[in-house]
Order: C-alpha cells, then sequence, then structure tokens
C-alpha cells in the first residue's frame, strides 16, 4: 500500500502536468468550483501548497502571517505552481513528518492527516483544472481509489464545511470515476 506522503506526491505531478497544459487563453474559464476561474483555482492549490510546505516543517499559522495571502501565482503560474508541489511533497515525505503536529486551522492534527486532506485537495482540483481548461479529465484510478477511501469516512464532514456539494444522482451503469465524482458533487 503506498502512503499517504506518497499518494500526495504523486497527486502533486498529476495536477502539475494538467498545469503545464492550460492554454494561454484559459486562465479565466470556469471551473466546476463556483465563483473561481482557473486562476485563481490554482492561486488556492499553489496557496494550500505553500502552507503546507510551512505547516508540516512547525510553523504556525500565527509565525507565517499574511505572508501567503493574495496573488502566490505571479507572471509565470506553471512555474509557481511547480515550485510549490516540490516544497509540499518534500515537506510531507521528510522522515517524521506524518507523525509530527501540523497547527492548521481546525486544531493541531498528524501530518498524515493534513497530508491526506492535501492529497484530496491537490486530486480533486487537479480534475477541476483539467475539466475547465478543455484537457483529459481521465482520473488515474489507484489515486481516484485511495482518495475514495480517504474521503468516505469524512465526507459528511467535508460537507459541513462546504468542500463538496450534496451527492449528485448517477445511473446504475455510471463508471467508477462518475460515481466518485457525483459523491462529491461533481458531475462528468
Amino acid at each position: 500500500m503506498t502512503g499517504v506522503a506518497e499518494l500526495h506526491a504523486q497527486a502533486l505531478d498529476v495536477t502539475g502536468r494538467i498545469v503545464t497544459g492550460i492554454p494561454a487563453g484559459r486562465w479565466h474559464a470556469a471551473t466546476p468550483c463556483a465563483g473561481w476561474d482557473a486562476r485563481a483555482l490554482l492561486n488556492h492549490v499553489v496557496s494550500g501548497n505553500l502552507w503546507a510546505a510551512e505547516l508540516a516543517a512547525g510553523a504556525t499559522i500565527k509565525s507565517v502571517g499574511s505572508r501567503l495571502d493574495g496573488d502566490v501565482l505571479g507572471s509565470d503560474p506553471a512555474r509557481s505552481y511547480a515550485t510549490s508541489a516540490k516544497a509540499a511533497a518534500a515537506a510531507f515525505l521528510r522522515p517524521g513528518a506524518l507523525g509530527a503536529p501540523c497547527a492548521v486551522s481546525y486544531g493541531p492534527v498528524p501530518g498524515s492527516v493534513y497530508a491526506g486532506r492535501r492529497f484530496i485537495d491537490v486530486f480533486i482540483h487537479g480534475w477541476d483544472l483539467a475539466t475547465a481548461t478543455g484537457q483529459d479529465t481521465a482520473l488515474d484510478p489507484g489515486l481516484m481509489e485511495a482518495c475514495r477511501q480517504i474521503i468516505e469516512p469524512q465526507l459528511e464532514l467535508f460537507r459541513a464545511a462546504g468542500a463538496f456539494a450534496a451527492e449528485l444522482p448517477v445511473p446504475p451503469d455510471a463508471t467508477p470515476q462518475t460515481r466518485f465524482l457525483a459523491m462529491l458533487g461533481r458531475g462528468q
């Protein structure tokens, strides 16, 4: 079984390929995430990566302060993503990181819990970016199954926090990907 730090790193790589494939004219394309175009959604992901690198290394929200607020993409969004992804992956792959406490906004949690949340965020938003920018939206089956296993026990908590919409209905012959996305309130 692949560990959560490795799953997170794999999701960062998959999403990185999508980010580098975003055509110049599609940065303001609407995404499945209400109120976010592709650039705003990527800014959210990059900011999350930067926060993960800080918090998984022992920083606190207070010590980071407002340093990661606003536009973290600059003039080269793909490069900003790549830099942030490398830092976030390294933070959770560091020996002892998964057992160390991370001072996230919802309280201190083990690095493994935070890495799982980051894996979900990066993986799902990669699909959102692919959808918005006209790229291949096929999800990696292994990553999708791992993501489902992490999400399902916490699904109602995620919904209550506004991270996912209500489950969508699917036909009996729906593919595993269609079922997975519908569970998260996303349609194909």
